[in-house]
C-alpha cells in the first residue's frame, strides 16, 4: 500500500499517483483535513500529468465536486495558469516575453476558493475550462465584490467564490454544517456549502459567500522593479481579507498578453506564483493577549523555529474561538505555516506532555472580568485604558490623522487627559510642548493636521465610532445615499436591507448609535462634516472625483487636486466639476453616473496637465478624451 504522506513521485506508477491524488482530494475538499502542503499536492498532480497526460482525473481536477443543476459552456475559456514556486522562476517567465525591462506587470491575489463565471443569468464553475457546472441555485448566498461595487450578484463577473476571513470569524463560529459541527476554515466551508443541494439551512443561519471579481485587486509594477518590491507586494496581498494560495502576475497590456497565445492548459501572458506554505513544528511556550479596538487578540509565543529561511518566534492565533477550535494548550506541539509566505499562523496542534490553558479571565490592563462575545474575548469596561487607547488610535486612522503615533498618544492620555477625539480637538501647541519631545515647529504641524481633520466626510465620522464590522468601506457605502442624521433614525430592519450589512451589523449600528449618542453629538459639534455621497456629493464647482486603478496612490492625486484649486470628492453627484478616470471608456458606477449627469470625464494625464483654476472657477476641459495607457485590463484568465 502506498504511503499517503511520505511518497516518492518518481517511483510511483500512474495508477498509484492517481490513487494518491484522489485520496488527498477527499482529505482537502470533503473532510477539510489536508495532510500535505499545496506544493506537495501540485508535485503529485504534475507527476501524474507526466506519467499519463491523458488521464481522465486531470480533467476532473479543474473543479471540485459541487451540487449542480446542469452543464454550462463558457463563452470564453476559463484557463488555469502555469505555476512557479520562486521569484526567480517568475522573473524568468516575465523576461522571456517582456518587450523591455520597463514592461508593466500586474500583481494580483490568487484567491483560494472555487473559480466561477456569472454571465448575468447563469453562475457556473470553471469545470474543465470549456464546460462548467451550473450552480445558480447558490446565488442567494453570494455577495459580489468588484471594482467600485459591493452588493448582490446582479451583473456579469468572473472570479473566485470564497469566504472572507473577517466573515468567517464573525459569522461562521455559530454556523453548523450538515450533520453538525462547525467549519474549520474558509476554504473548506466554501467547498462544503457548494456541495449542498439545499441551502435553506445556510440562509437561515446567515451564511454568506463572496464572489471576488478577478479585477478587484491589482498592483502595477515595472518588470525591473519587481524584485525590489516583491516582499512589500506580498505583505500588501497578505493583509487583504481574502484567503489566498498564491499570487497572479500578468502583463498589463491586454492585447499583447492575448497575442502571446496559450498552450492547451494555460495562457502565456500570465503565471501563478504558488505559496509553498512550508510547515514546521515547534512548541507553544505561551499566549500573549494584545489589545485591539474591540477585543483582545491571542498571539502565540513559540520556541524559535526556522520556516522558509525566517526564524519564527510569534504567530497569530486570530481570536478566542480559534483557540477552542484548534484545541490548543500551552505546552502543545504546534504546526506553523506562513499565510501568503508572510504572516505566520498556527495550522494545527498535538498534545504536549504538560498542558495548561491559554485563556485569561481578567483584563491585563484594568483587572475587569473578561467576557466572551461571539468568537472574541472582550474587556467590558468602558474605562479600560488599553481599550481606550486602541479605539482612539483607530479613530485617528479613520479621520486620516497620521502624525500621531501610539507612544505620543499614550502620553497625551496620561498627562493631558485625552480620551476621545473631542479631547484631541481642544489641544493647542502649548499643550503639546508640555509633554516633552516636541519642538515648537513639530507641535504646530501636528495641531495643524488635527485642525484640518475637523473638516471631515461623514463616512469617516461613522468609521471613527469603531462599531464592529463598520470600517471605512462599509461606512462609505452606508452614507452614499443617506446622511448620517438619517442613518441614526433607522431601525435594524431598515439598516439590514443595505447591501453588505445584514442583521448582525445592523443590530450593532442601532446599539452603538444609542450607546454613543451623547459622544456622537459632541463630536459632530466639534467638526465640520461633508456629505459622503448622494445628490450633494461633490457640490461646488471646484470638486473632483477619481475612479479606477491609477499608477500612484489616491492620496497623490487628491493632493494634486488641491494644488490646482479643486476639492477631492468621494462620490459623483450634481455639481461635481470633473471625474478623473483611469479608463474613461470603462464601465463603473461613477462613470455611469457622471455620463448621466453630464459631468466632464478626463484621463489622469489630462488632469495632471490642467492649470490651476482661475478666480472665476472655470473648469478647462480637454477637447478630446483618450484612454490612459497602462490601465488595468479585464483579462479572460487568472
Amino acid at each position: 500500500m502506498t504511503d499517503h504522506i511520505h511518497f516518492d513521485t518518481e517511483r510511483l506508477s500512474a495508477a498509484e499517483l492517481a490513487e494518491l491524488v484522489r485520496y488527498h482530494n477527499r482529505r482537502y475538499w470533503e473532510l477539510g483535513e489536508p495532510e500535505i502542503s499545496d506544493a506537495r499536492y501540485d508535485e503529485l498532480v504534475e507527476a501524474l500529468r507526466r506519467a499519463d497526460p491523458e488521464h481522465p482525473l486531470l480533467e476532473e481536477l479543474q473543479s471540485p465536486a459541487v451540487a449542480a443543476e446542469g452543464k454550462v459552456r463558457h463563452s470564453a475559456p476559463m484557463l488555469s495558469l502555469d505555476k512557479a514556486y520562486s521569484l526567480e522562476a517568475v522573473t524568468e517567465w516575465a523576461r522571456k516575453f517582456a518587450r523591455s525591462p520597463r514592461e508593466l506587470l500586474l500583481v494580483e491575489p490568487k484567491y483560494d476558493g472555487i473559480s466561477v463565471n456569472y454571465d448575468g443569468r447563469v453562475l457556473a464553475t470553471r469545470g474543465d475550462g470549456a464546460v462548467g457546472e451550473d450552480v445558480s441555485g447558490k446565488i442567494p448566498l453570494i455577495e459580489l465584490e468588484a471594482p467600485e461595487y459591493r452588493g448582490p450578484l446582479d451583473r456579469p463577473a468572473r472570479g473566485e467564490l470564497l469566504i472572507r476571513r473577517d466573515d468567517f470569524a464573525e459569522l461562521y463560529s455559530h454556523i453548523r454544517k450538515k450533520g453538525g459541527g462547525v467549519y474549520k476554515n474558509p476554504r473548506n466551508a466554501v467547498a462544503g456549502i457548494m456541495g449542498l443541494k439545499e441551502i435553506s439551512a445556510m440562509l437561515a443561519q446567515g451564511a454568506k459567500l463572496t464572489l471576488a471579481d478577478y479585477r478587484l485587486v491589482s498592483f502595477p509594477v515595472a518588470l525591473d522593479e519587481l524584485a525590489e518590491r516583491w516582499e512589500s507586494l506580498k505583505l500588501a496581498l497578505a493583509e487583504l481579507p481574502y484567503p489566498q494560495d498564491g499570487i497572479v502576475i500578468k502583463f498589463a497590456d491586454r492585447e499583447y498578453a492575448e497575442s502571446l497565445g496559450s498552450t492547451a492548459h494555460h495562457p502565456r501572458g500570465a503565471i501563478a506564483y504558488k505559496f509553498t506554505n512550508r510547515r514546521a513544528e515547534t512548541t507553544l511556550l505561551g499566549v500573549e493577549w494584545s489589545f485591539g479596538k474591540n477585543c483582545l487578540t491571542p498571539v502565540a509565543q513559540l520556541a524559535p523555529v526556522e520556516l522558509s529561511g525566517i526564524t519564527i518566534r510569534r504567530a497569530t492565533l486570530h481570536n478566542a474561538q480559534n483557540l477552542v477550535d484548534l484545541g490548543v494548550m500551552i505546552g502543545d506541539f504546534v504546526t506553523v505555516e506562513r499565510a501568503g509566505d508572510v504572516i505566520p499562523y498556527i495550522a494545527e496542534c498535538r498534545p504536549g506532555a504538560e498542558r495548561r490553558t491559554p485563556f485569561i479571565t481578567e483584563c491585563p490592563s484594568c483587572g475587569t472580568k473578561l467576557e466572551r462575545r461571539g468568537p472574541e474575548l472582550v474587556c467590558p469596561s468602558p474605562a479600560c485604558p488599553e481599550t481606550l487607547l486602541q479605539r482612539l488610535l483607530a479613530a485617528l486612522k479613520a479621520l486620516g490623522i497620521e502624525r500621531l503615533g501610539e507612544p505620543t498618544l499614550r502620553k497625551m492620555m496620561r498627562e493631558l487627559g485625552v480620551l476621545h477625539l473631542t479631547d484631541l480637538f481642544r489641544l493647542t501647541a502649548a499643550d503639546l510642548l508640555k509633554l516633552g519631545g516636541f519642538a515648537r515647529k513639530s507641535a504646530e504641524n501636528l495641531i495643524e493636521e488635527i485642525r484640518k481633520a475637523r473638516r471631515v466626510e461623514e463616512f469617516r465620522v461613522l468609521a471613527s465610532l469603531n462599531i464592529a464590522g463598520i470600517g471605512l468601506n462599509v461606512a462609505r457605502g452606508l452614507l452614499a445615499e443617506h446622511s448620517l442624521a438619517e442613518l441614526r433614525t433607522m431601525s435594524a430592519a431598515q439598516l439590514a436591507a443595505f447591501d453588505g450589512i445584514g442583521p448582525e451589523r445592523a443590530s450593532a449600528l442601532v446599539r452603538e448609535f444609542a450607546r454613543q449618542r451623547e459622544y456622537l453629538d459632541e463630536l459632530l459639534a466639534a467638526v465640520e462634516t461633508v456629505r459622503s455621497g448622494g445628490e450633494n456629493a461633490g457640490e461646488g464647482a471646484g470638486s473632483v472625483c477619481f475612479t479606477g486603478k491609477m499608477p500612484e496612490k489616491r492620496s497623490f492625486y487628491e493632493e494634486e487636486a488641491r494644488k490646482r484649486g479643486y476639492r477631492p470628492a468621494d462620490a459623483v453627484g450634481r455639481g461635481l466639476a470633473l471625474l478623473v478616470a483611469a479608463d474613461p471608456d470603462g464601465a463603473s458606477t461613477k462613470l455611469d453616473r457622471a455620463r448621466k449627469l453630464g459631468i466632464p470625464i478626463v484621463t489622469v494625464e489630462e488632469f495632471l496637465a490642467l492649470p490651476p483654476r482661475g478666480a472665476a472657477g472655470a473648469v478647462p476641459v480637454p477637447e478630446q478624451e483618450t484612454a490612459a495607457p497602462g490601465t488595468t485590463p479585464d483579462l479572460p484568465f487568472f
